[in-house]
């Protein structure tokens, strides 16, 4: 009985010290604060109202107010903004946003939608005071602005933390302007990190459960020890108030965007020069990757940094300057925040290995003025040219002609060989292939002629391969897919 009792104490000892260790281990979570008061008192100075107004003509100048359908004022109220808006006259529009100062000297942080096409701005300090502002820079890729108000007194600011450290669960405190009403505080915690909402092309947002309204935009979001962590943006709610679903841009995006903006009045992002997509699944397969990863680089611009080191069309970037590239829409987020001019290690997938370049990035804007204008227009009507049938892929193509190039609008410097018809369901239809698209390569390699993709085909299968991958030429853009080989059927009868 002793030793049967002294088993029992060991296991029970055993068992409280693996407890202990578990929760010793755990990360030591803080205590929510007693109040925010004092947090709040300190930082709503530094938190400003910014006002605008703009001188708008047209039809937009006076906008009829909604009647219910059929109410005898519809049509009294439609003829006469009618006749206001053929004489062409103008009204004022005013709008209210948020901002915080980050240097006593007078400077602003907002959204560049706050601002808009603002023909005067304002900003009030939580004291009542009013002082006219100016833009210095803003940036629509990120919807940051910067102004500039002149005050014969040091103005309180807030300085910026780092949105990095911050974690899902961690406390955060919005201040802001919803609904005109003034500087108001809500609380909340970190919700969710990286967010894509799709309004941009670097976007990472926070997402906060704090309270945010419109007029809330262009506030900051605070960090416990009283740092901007992040600038509130933007809400999801199908009644335009708060349901608890905020986004932030986060302050490692906008301390970067902004003092480029106070430096130089505008933006001067790194340039790559490529055009990428993701990897999927099936492309991962073809390209020999364990998983999907990284940024397939679908076209390589001539003469641009990237052609300039060796970097190809195929290439899957896996890693820039020393960061991982875990998917598609991380490189230009971290090319754009690369220096203009700095020279980078740049570590792609190619033929089944890593391949590092060493590249001189150059500047995103001087690139997008310099860009020519997309060439458009309406497919010309004809006959449609006879072609060779590729079951395996469902298409009939052909080799790229004077008659073709003119019927698909094609330039001379388009080569590859042309697709003049697709078969329903088959797995060229399946990928989004579609007459006029030009196959370029076929697993990674040149053709010109329909055999040439038959050829490509035959020792995809003979490899054991499921899939094949093609690079077409659309428009303007090249861009890669994984088409599924399809069983030889016997020929249609005509």
């Amino acid at each position: 009985m002793r030793i049967r009792s002294y088993v029992r104490l060991c296991n029970l000892t055993a068992v409280l010290l693996a407890a202990n260790l578990v929760i010793s281990g755990m990360a030591q979570a803080r205590p929510a604060p007693d109040s925010f008061a004092d947090l709040s008192a300190h930082l709503s100075p530094a938190v400003v109202n910014v006002a605008t107004s703009q001188t708008v003509t047209g039809p937009e100048a006076n906008e009829m107010p909604q009647f219910p359908p059929g109410s005898p004022f519809e049509d009294l109220f439609k003829d006469f903004f009618d006749q206001q808006n053929e004489k062409g006259q103008a009204r004022k529009v005013s709008s209210l946003g948020s901002g915080f100062i980050i240097d006593a000297s007078g400077i602003v942080v907002t959204n560049n939608h706050v601002i808009g096409k603002a023909d005067e701005i304002s900003v009030n300090l939580s004291d009542g005071t009013q002082l006219p502002a100016k833009v210095v820079g803003r940036d629509t890729k990120t919807d940051l602005a910067v102004l500039k108000v002149d005050s014969k007194q040091p103005l309180p600011f807030v300085k910026f933390g780092s949105s990095a450290t911050m974690r899902v669960g961690d406390w955060v405190l919005a201040i802001g302007n919803p609904f005109g009403l003034g500087g108001s505080v809500s609380a909340g915690i970190i919700s969710a990190q990286n967010r894509n909402i799709n309004s941009g092309p670097y976007d990472s947002f926070l997402q906060t459960d704090a309270a945010i309204n419109r007029g809330n935009s262009g506030g900051p979001l605070f960090n416990m020890n009283g740092e901007v962590i992040g600038v509130n943006t933007a809400i999801i709610s199908p009644s335009g108030g708060s349901i608890g679903i905020g986004f932030a841009i986060p302050s490692y995006i906008v301390s970067n965007v902004v003092a480029q903006l106070q430096q130089y009045g505008e933006t001067r992002r790194g340039w790559l020069g490529v055009r990428i997509q993701s990897v999927t699944e099936e492309l991962a397969e073809n390209f020999g990757l364990l998983k999907p990863r990284g940024a397939l680089i679908a076209e390589v611009t001539p003469k641009g940094p990237a052609a300039v080191a060796g970097i190809k069309a195929g290439d899957v970037v896996i890693r820039f300057n020393g960061q991982p590239v875990p998917e598609m829409s991380d490189l230009p987020r971290i090319v754009a925040e690369t220096a203009v001019g700095k020279e980078v290690d740049v570590v792609v997938w190619r033929d089944g290995k890593e391949k590092n370049f060493r590249v001189l990035l150059g500047r995103l804007e001087e690139f997008e003025k310099s860009a020519a204008s997309e060439q458009s227009g309406v497919e010309q009507p004809g006959a449609q040219p006879s072609g060779t049938e590729v079951k395996d892929l469902g298409l009939l193509l052909a080799a790229l002609s004077p008659a073709l190039r003119d019927r698909f609008q094609l330039g001379g410097d388009v080569n590859g060989v042309a697709v003049v018809a697709i078969h329903e369901g088959g797995p060229g239809q399946e990928k989004g292939i579609r007459p006029g698209d030009v196959i370029v390569e076929v697993a990674q390699q040149e053709v010109r002629t329909p055999q040439d993709v038959k050829d490509k085909i035959s020792v995809a299968k003979k490899d054991g391969k499921k899939s094949v991958l093609l690079l077409f030429y659309r428009g303007g853009d090249l861009r890669f897919v994984a088409v599924k080989l399809g069983d030889e059927a016997p020929a249609e009868k005509k």
